[in-house]
Order: C-alpha cells, then sequence, then structure tokens
C-alpha cells in the first residue's frame, strides 16, 4: 500500500509541475505498456548492435514542460541473418567468420548469439559512456523480465532515470531526462507492462530469461 501511495504522490507531483497529466499508451505492435506525458510520436529508425548489426527500432517519444521521455524498442529477431550475412566477407581466418557454428557455441556467423546474449549489457554500457555520472545501476525485473535500472547526473546538473529489458528478442529502452530541481522521473521508469497479442497485461510466473525458455504466464 505505501508503494502505491508513494507512486501517486510522485504521478501528482509531475503532473503539477510539468502541467500535463500523464496516460498509459500501449503499443500492440511492441507489446508494452508504458505511461507518457501525452500521447507519443513514434520514430521508424536503426540501432546499431554490438557487433555492427543495423537493425530496425521504434522510438517512442513525448515532452512535458522541460522532461524529455522516450521508449527505444530495438528489433533483434533479424539479426542472425543480418550478421551471418556479413560474415562471409570478413577477413579470412577471423573467427567471427570461421568459428564454431555449433548450436552449442556462440562463435562464427558474425558472432549473432553473443550479440544477443550481450545486449541488455551493451545499452547498459552506452549510457555509462555518457558525459554524466552514474549514480545507480541495479539488476531489475519487470513482471519478472531481468533489466537493468540506471540514474545518471548529467554535465548539466539534469538526471537521467533509464532501464532496460530483453524480451522475446526485442530491447526495451526507457529514458526520462528531467532539468535540475525538478521530480525524478522515477513513475515513467517503472511504468513498463508486457502486453500480449491481443493487447491483454501479462506477468510471468518465475523469472524471465531472454533466449531460455519462457516460463508460464499469469
Amino acid at each position: 500500500m505505501k508503494t502505491v501511495v508513494t507512486a501517486v504522490c510522485i504521478l501528482a507531483i509531475s503532473t503539477s509541475a510539468f502541467g500535463q497529466e500523464w496516460m498509459e499508451f500501449a503499443s500492440r505492435e511492441d507489446r508494452f505498456t508504458c505511461n507518457f506525458p501525452g500521447q507519443p510520436t513514434i520514430t521508424e529508425t536503426t540501432f546499431r548492435s554490438q557487433f555492427g548489426a543495423d537493425l530496425p527500432a521504434r522510438v517512442y517519444r513525448a515532452e512535458s514542460g522541460p522532461g524529455r521521455y522516450s521508449m527505444t524498442v530495438v528489433d533483434y529477431r533479424p539479426i542472425e541473418g543480418i550478421l551471418t550475412a556479413k560474415s562471409k566477407s570478413c577477413p579470412a581466418g577471423a573467427e567471427a567468420c570461421s568459428g564454431n557454428t555449433a548450436e552449442t557455441s556462440s562463435t562464427g556467423a558474425g558472432y549473432w548469439k553473443a550479440d544477443v546474449a550481450g545486449a541488455l549489457i551493451y545499452a547498459t554500457w552506452q549510457f555509462m559512456q555518457r558525459d554524466a555520472k552514474v549514480t545507480h545501476l541495479l539488476w531489475n525485473n519487470v513482471d519478472f523480465v531481468e533489466g537493468h535500472q540506471l540514474q545518471l547526473t548529467n554535465a548539466d546538473k539534469s538526471r537521467t532515470l533509464a532501464a532496460i529489458y530483453m524480451h522475446e528478442n526485442k530491447l526495451y529502452i526507457l529514458e526520462g531526462t528531467v532539468p535540475e530541481g525538478y521530480p525524478e522521473p522515477g513513475i515513467f521508469q517503472q511504468s513498463l507492462g508486457w502486453i500480449d497479442e491481443n493487447g491483454k497485461p501479462f506477468r510471468y510466473g518465475s523469472l524471465y530469461h531472454n533466449g531460455f525458455p519462457a516460463p508460464g504466464r499469469r
């Protein structure tokens, strides 16, 4: 009960401070829900993976006063084909091209298996390379889907709260940034939820690790 009351208070403060009411947004295409300050704009883009695959991505973005909020969803499902094709033209003898391609190995075929397995860490590392001080980094889960949460103080003293998850070979990157002195965007960072192909919310019955058999849903 205390958590609910706290969340409501944060939401009330944020709404008052930024002068805009928040809403729960749902994307059936990318199968998530998230709180935004108004209807987000959606932009098609690409995301460069750790081993050089240009992957399709969407950015859901909204602003409220000086606060900026975005959800980037990167589709890792085409990566096997992309990096396997690239591996055919890499230097002779390179492990990425000629390494063990057995099902139990992560080498060869452009390292696509390693790229998927390391996507969560790679995205986290991108935040840590910014001109900002990381003040918090922790493992987290949303309805048992594991991920990372970060808090950063930027060079201009603004605050960024981010959360990163990997679900069904899609990478989800939430990022909220507000100026110094404004309420931190915790309500945004913690608002992620999952929906199925019919738009119905669900949670797993135990911990979900991307790439392993999924546990039952509730």
